[in-house]
């Protein structure tokens, strides 16, 4: 029979940290402490497969749940001497989701659930405070109605300002009991109002509401969103963790919390959070109040005059120094902690692995694995390589002016330029046309993702360093400060007010997310220093990988950036794109024009003298890497003028007819190109133009040896090869050439001539084509097109729709469609070994520089994947923790 729930509580738990499958992370990680005997309030968790179950149902439960939840809720009333519903023993709770992926602020909560008219009179008594009492139903009036009912809190907050100012009241803690049931009535008249039913008063009938809302907040537009955005499958689900409520809000002694047991930000080995007295945990987040530092030393780097947790309640600090230590320890991780002190009294209500920046992940990682927390390969495991882009980017320099018009919080560090939105819609729309854009906001939602997501930095003028926006934005990478205090935001407007400047939508300005600066226009940018933490992740992840990492590159300052980064050589150098500038251009379409061999030789001989410097320059930088120079691969009308305009100034600068020109694009003209006249075709063709190449290779590579003195191997990428017959052709070209080069020369030549598979011919017949093959280069990006039928150019229109619905779960141009594709890249690799059991293989399309994509290129045993040169420290990274899974994987399989 299955389990559908899993009690926890009074120092023991149905269940433990490795069931956060079932079990989502808040609820696996509230059983790991209650088994470790921390203070946790009792409660139950509501496993995931019954939100599974409630969807593949029609939105009902299983038959067995509702019986499992009273006996859990019995369960919890005995530990706490208290019954749900029981005015006379009252019994309150939180109804949290929780899936296994930690999701902050995309699914929905319910506090103080189980009050009603009755039992707030109980609750009152009970506490002997009846302000707090009263304070703590009108927040689950406002909390409830809008997370189970659709009601919008932002209506109860109009109605909350209005009473305000009406009583002459700044803070909601000036409230009164009195006052509080003033709001109360007028919360419950409106829900009655917009809604056409009362507020319900059945504690069971609030708790049903709950848990169905929670479940089906794992579906909300949001989450749905995160989801996309971080590659969490909708089958996972969420749990529901139903526990028993403790108060921060019951006065001067009693607080909640949020913390880190490192910086975030930093990684720095230091507790990092904020609390508030008096206050419930959404309060922390939400941003409505300004928070107080834990630490002193935190308050004294703040300057806040407000006293810290450590001063203010000694008691509770000491014990929660003591858990956050064990904690760590523990899970051996920094954890994000969130706690409530009820009178004195310290509440552990959270831990999970907390989320971090990339430097910051860098440095709790090294100093984790030098205090023997961790091994090597468990810190190079624990980056998430795809995070690493986050360094890989300028700061602002410290040389340049800054014109500061505001101070914020450093939520997130980074630097970002932009011009300003103040709608997410803005900002996507900016993304859209090319456009960088800052998001402003006076706090942001979860509603707020995709904005975030689109926007290159994001600006709060509320919220704190646990604020939604600062947890989001270090989330994805973002730079972010929050709690920008000096500046106002008008919406209505349309403008952002600072220091007697009024700044309007499309206005350049520049955040700081390492200082909380807000600077006027566009600032001066660094790139950054990979050294210290990152070199020593590095150097731990180059002795654990067995891939090499190339690079694609074709110019010098990408041959440079890529070798600064640490790729070791090229794998994919792009010929046609040396052909687009000045003097190049006009002698390609010389020969493109040309009508006879001879014309287009004597073109082809004013490119030679320049293929030969590029391949030089390029042999020189990669000083004895491999380098894989892929012959001419487009059609040519791609070199030809497409407008009049464009045709006539070419004509003219040309010295040919505008007519010669306009017929002999139309001639090249193809309804297909991207299966057309291209790659080894056009060589089998045109023979003189892989000659050319082919020549500027060989002289180049006999130059760069004598300066090095010492033999270049150059590799020699024919492209588009579906038959056999096509590579020896264009090979026997590329050896006769070899020869002549030699001959003239004086100098031994050694080279590799290989074939880029990027057809499904290529790939079934792998074992024939490596007959004339020395290695195979996986060219993944048209691999997938002609595998699947579809461009790369023109799917976007429809495969995020396959997404949404299911029908895919990942772009297969962003990460490898392993059973397709990936079937493919598999049997050739197999199929050409078992031909030439020494051939090299790689992949050089987009998924060389993707972590998912690099771990199938470990699994088939290719020899190295090539990646743009900004994706080199991420490949290097992904293809070392390839390894270390390979390896662990092995182990448990002997």
């Amino acid at each position: 029979m299955t389990k559908w729930v899993y009690t926890f509580g009074d120092g023991a738990a149905e269940g433990r940290a490795g069931d956060r499958n079932l079990l989502g992370g808040k609820g696996a990680n509230l059983a790991e402490m209650c088994s470790l005997g921390l203070p946790v309030p009792p409660g139950f968790t509501i496993t995931t497969e019954v939100c599974n179950a409630y969807y593949a149902n029609g939105r009902t439960y299983p038959g067995a749940l509702e019986a499992d939840v009273v006996s859990a809720l019995d369960h919890i009333g005995r530990i706490t001497g208290r019954r749900f519903g029981d005015p006379s023993k009252l019994l309150l709770v939180s109804v949290r989701s929780g899936a296994r992926a930690s999701m902050p602020g995309m699914m929905d909560t319910v506090l103080n659930l189980g009050l009603n008219d009755e039992t707030v009179e109980a609750l009152a008594a009970d506490s002997g405070d009846a302000r707090f009492a009263y304070d703590s139903y009108r927040r689950f009036i406002q909390m409830y109605s809008d997370v189970v009912m659709g009601l919008d809190h932002e209506v109860f907050e109009e109605i909350l300002e209005d009473e305000k100012a009406s009583l002459g009241h700044e803070l909601d803690t000036e409230l009164t009991a009195q006052e509080w049931q003033g709001v109360i009535a007028l919360y419950k008249a409106k829900v009655e109002e917009e809604l056409g039913k009362p507020f319900p008063q059945d504690p069971h009938e609030q708790l049903w509401g709950a848990i169905g809302a929670v479940f089906s907040s794992w579906m909300n537009s949001r989450a749905i969103t995160y989801r996309r955005l971080h590659d969490i499958p909708e089958s996972w689900g969420t749990a529901v963790n139903v526990q028993a409520m403790v108060f921060g809000n019951m006065g001067d002694t009693s607080a909640t919390g949020v913390a880190f047991t490192r910086n975030p930000s930093t990684g720095d080995r230091q507790l990092y959070g904020e609390f508030l007295v008096n206050a419930q945990g959404e309060d922390v987040v939400a941003g409505i109040r300004t928070p107080q530092n834990i630490t002193e030393a935190a308050r004294i780097a703040a300057g806040s005059d407000k006293p810290s947790l450590q001063k203010l309640m000694p008691d509770a600090f000491r014990a929660f120094v003591d858990i956050s230590d064990r904690l760590e320890k523990h899970y051996r991780d920094m954890q994000d902690l969130e706690f409530t002190i009820e009178r004195g009294k310290l509440w552990m209500l959270q831990t999970r692995s907390g989320k971090r920046t990339a430097k910051a992940a860098l440095k709790i990682a090294v100093e984790m694995a030098k205090d023997g927390l961790i091994t090597k390969e468990e810190a190079v495991a624990r980056i998430d390589a795809a995070s690493l882009d986050q360094l890989l980017h300028p700061t602002i320099d410290p040389k340049a002016a800054r014109d500061v018009i505001g101070m914020g919080l450093p939520a997130s560090p980074g630097a970002a330029t932009g011009e300003i939105v103040f709608s997410s819609g803005d900002a996507e729309d900016a993304k859209a046309q090319g456009r960088k854009a800052i998001l402003v906001r006076i706090e942001t939602s979860p509603e707020d993702i995709h904005g975030m997501h689109a926007a290159e930095g994001i600006l709060t003028t509320r919220g704190g360093m646990t604020s939604h926006a600062a947890v989001v934005a270090r989330g994805m990478g973002k730079p972010c400060v929050s709690g920008a205090g000096s500046l106002r935001v008008d919406y209505k407007a349309g403008t952002l007010l600072s220091m007697g400047q009024t700044f309007r939508k499309g206005d350049i300005i520049t955040i700081d997310g390492g200082n909380g600066q807000v600077l006027k226009g566009a600032v001066a940018m660094l790139q950054p220093e990979l050294s210290g933490d990152f070199a020593a992740i590095m150097e731990w992840a180059d002795a654990a990988r067995r891939m090499r990492v190339r690079t694609n590159a074709e110019t010098p300052l990408d041959a440079r950036m890529a070798r600064s980064f640490g790729a070791e050589g090229i794998g994919l150098c792009r010929t046609e794109h040396m052909f687009f500038d000045g003097d190049r251009i006009v002698a390609m379409r010389e020969m493109i024009l040309a009508d006879t061999e001879k014309d287009r030789r004597a073109a082809l001989d004013k490119l030679l003298p320049m293929q030969r410097s590029d391949f030089l320059e390029l042999f020189e930088i990669m000083a004895g890497l491999p380098v894989t120079i892929r012959l001419l691969d487009p059609p040519l009308h791609e070199f030809l003028p497409k407008t009049e305009a464009e045709l006539a100034e070419v004509a003219a600068a040309m010295n040919v007819s505008a007519d010669k020109l306009r017929q002999r694009t139309e001639a090249l003209h193809e309804f297909n190109p991207m299966l057309g006249h291209r790659g080894c075709r056009l060589a089998v063709s045109y023979p003189e133009i892989a000659e050319m190449q082919a020549r500027a290779i060989f002289e180049a590579a006999v130059e760069a040896g004598r300066k090095a003195g010492a033999l270049v191997v150059p590799e020699i990428m024919v492209p588009l090869v579906g038959l056999v017959k096509e590579l020896e052709y264009v090979k026997a070209r590329i050896d006769a050439v070899a020869q002549s080069v030699m001959q003239e020369t004086g100098t031994k030549i050694d080279y590799l001539t290989g074939t880029m598979i990027e057809l499904p011919r290529a790939a079934i017949r792998a074992h024939v084509i490596a007959e004339a093959a020395e290695f195979f280069s996986f060219g993944t990006n048209d691999l997938t097109q002609t595998t699947f039928g579809i461009s790369r150019d023109d799917a976007a229109s429809f495969l995020e729709t396959y997404r949404q619905k299911d029908i895919i779960e990942q772009d297969p141009f962003v990460s490898l469609d392993v059973d397709g594709v990936g079937e493919l890249v598999r049997i050739a690799a197999e199929k050409g070994k078992a031909t030439r059991p020494q051939i090299k293989l790689g992949i050089c399309g987009e998924h060389g520089g993707d972590p998912a994509s690099i771990r199938f290129c470990e699994e088939v045993g290719l020899d190295y994947v090539s990646c743009s040169p900004y994706r080199v420290p991420i490949a290097r990274l992904a293809a070392a923790q390839a390894a270390v899974a390979a390896a662990k994987s092995a182990a448990k399989r002997d």
